[in-house]
This record gives C-alpha cells, structure tokens and sequence, in this order.
C-alpha cells in the first residue's frame, strides 16, 4: 500500500509514519515530489493492522497497491525515474542510442565499432562478452578478455559500456570492466542472477522475456530492486508470437503500458525483435515516436562475417543514416541524444 501525505505535511510527520512502519518490520520506500510525499509499505502490510495510520498527522489517505511490485511501481514513484550510467543519463528528456556487436569478437573489431557508432551520435558500445546461444556449438563469447576490450574501448572513446552477464561469476568479471550490465531475456526469470545483479552496485538493463507478460517482466525488475538496486532499465526485444517473418514480435505497445505502470525508463532493441537489418531502422523511428527513452541497436563492421546475429546487424553507414534519420524524431519528442 501508499500513504499519501497532504501537501503541507511537515517532516516531522513524513518521519512519524515512516518510523512506525519500521517498527513493524516493514520497508519504506520514500517519494518525495514538489506537490507531495508517498510513503510506500513494502511487506506484509497486514502487520499494520493495529495501527490508525489514517488519523495519524499529515496523513491524506491511503491507497492499496494491487500489483505484486511495488519499488518497480508507479504508484510508488508517481515521477518517471532517470537512471545515471557513466556520463550519460538514461530517462525523461534524452534520447540514450547504445549501439555495438552482438559479440565482442575481437580488440580490433571492437575498438572499430566503438569509434564508429560514437561517431554516428551513440552514447554507449554494447557487445556481447559472454554469449547463451541457441546451439551449444555457437560462439559462446571471449568472457573476461571481451570484458577487457569493452574497458579499453571506453578508454579511447569515452563511450559508456554495457555488456550482457549470465553468471554470478560473469558479474564479478563485469563489474571490473563495464558501466553497466544487462539480464538477456533467457534469463529474465533467472531469479538468482537477478539478485545478483541487483547486488553489483551498478545499473541493470533488464531485457524482456521471449514470453513474458509486463506484470511477470515488472516483478522480475522487482527482484533487482529489492536487493536495494534502483538502478533498472527496461529493454523490450520482441515476444515470440504465431509469425515468422521477423525472428520476434516487437511489442511496441510495451512503452506506453511500461509508462502507465511504472516510473522505469523503458529503451527498445529493434535488432533482436525483427532478426532483420532492413526492419531495423523503421521500428527504431517508431520507438522514438512511442516514447521510449532510448534505442540498442546491433552494429557490425562486416555483418557477413558476424560469429553473431550478423544479419540484422547494420552497416556503418547504415547506422549513420539512421541516426541522422533520428533527429527530428527525437525533436517532435522533446528528446536529445
């Protein structure tokens, strides 16, 4: 549930709810905004039972939280939630383009892509160290040695980098390396590694599941937070669906639902949603145009010769034109990249 103080409420009373909360063994979860403070319970809220927090002072009223999350929940957070990466910002107002190989393939592959897409507008390199592919006998990824390749790329370009962790002993390498670490949707019900991810200390990029719905995709961002991480980002990438002709479905739906249900910043992966490079630039336009507060989209020097998802990666001048293409986008949605 929420408390929701009245607007001349003074500290004292915000303290004096607060504290009585605790005292029950319950979490407070504090929003305080120019209009007014909420006070979220998170717990057992029936161990309040015998207290009258409705007559306590400054108390306006309080309002029953449905949803199984709560610190993901915009009830909790009425204002939309900026989460600081590095030197960037993802969240209201900007426009964030991490941009990068699927797989980190080599130093030389990556320092190239990295001066590339920096280049083009983008504000991070993401590429992929550790890879769980479909096959056993795909590319599985350079683990701590792509990790140290992301970390050199961000010293020659000054891009802020994210890679995909799929281990607690993947976090520990990542956390050396990287700006930020991101739950691939195979793992995004990998409760374990949520926790861990939360434990890190650094932002998460929570990708959605194959087939996942938003509340299970909500409650698992919920997995990270609790652990004391408000760090989240959502990342819609497609949902399996009956069609074929993309490789997912992207469910752009996703960010104005994400926007009515949580404070999160919510970015969109057209690469992994169509499958297909031509596909790519459109839904990126159309993300922008829905809301989403940034694009992760997969660039390759040479996708002919990817050793992963070489076919929806785009060229350099592809992901140029598309992030030129971008501009008056980001403009009619008051955003700046």
């Amino acid at each position: 549930m929420i408390i929701i103080m009245k607007r001349d409420a003074s500290q004292e009373a915000v303290e004096h709810v607060s504290n009585i909360i605790r005292s029950k063994g319950l979490d407070v979860h504090l929003s305080q905004g120019h209009e007014v403070t909420i006070i979220g319970v998170v717990g057992d809220k029936s161990r309040l039972s015998d207290q009258n927090l409705e007559i306590a002072p400054g108390v306006d009223r309080i309002v029953p939280v449905t949803e199984s999350y709560k610190l993901s929940n915009k009830k909790f957070h009425p204002q939309p939630s900026s989460i600081k990466v590095g030197n960037t910002t993802i969240g209201p107002g900007t426009l964030t383009i991490m941009a990068g190989p699927c797989a980190v393939e080599s130093e030389e592959q990556l320092l190239l892509i990295a001066h590339a897409v920096k280049k083009a507008g983008a504000s991070f390199v993401r590429g992929g160290a550790y890879k769980p592919r479909t096959s056993p006998y795909s590319f599985q990824g350079l683990e701590e040695e792509g990790l140290r390749y992301m970390a050199k790329a961000k010293a020659e370009t000054g891009l802020n980098t994210i890679c995909e962790v799929i281990s607690a002993e993947a976090i520990e390498a990542a956390v050396k390396y990287v700006d930020m670490i991101q739950i691939g949707a195979r793992n995004m019900q990998n409760f374990q590694l949520l926790k861990e991810a939360g434990r890190s200390g650094l932002p998460v990029l929570l990708k959605r599941g194959l087939a996942a719905t938003i509340d299970e995709w909500l409650n698992a961002a919920e997995y990270i937070m609790s652990e004391g991480n408000e760090n989240v980002v959502l990342c819609e990438r497609g949902i399996r669906t009956f069609e074929t002709a993309t490789r997912n479905t992207l469910d752009i739906s996703a960010v104005p639902v994400i926007k009515a249900k949580s404070h999160l910043p919510i970015i969109i992966d057209p690469s992994h949603a169509t499958g297909v490079r031509d596909y790519v630039s459109p839904l990126a336009k159309c993300a922008v145009a829905a809301g989403a507060d940034g694009l992760m989209i997969e660039v390759h020097n040479n996708p002919a010769c990817a050793l992963s998802d070489g076919p929806q990666s785009l060229t350099f001048p592809q992901f140029e034109t598309l992030a030129k293409e971008l501009v008056p986008y980001a403009e009619l949605a008051e955003r700046k990249f």
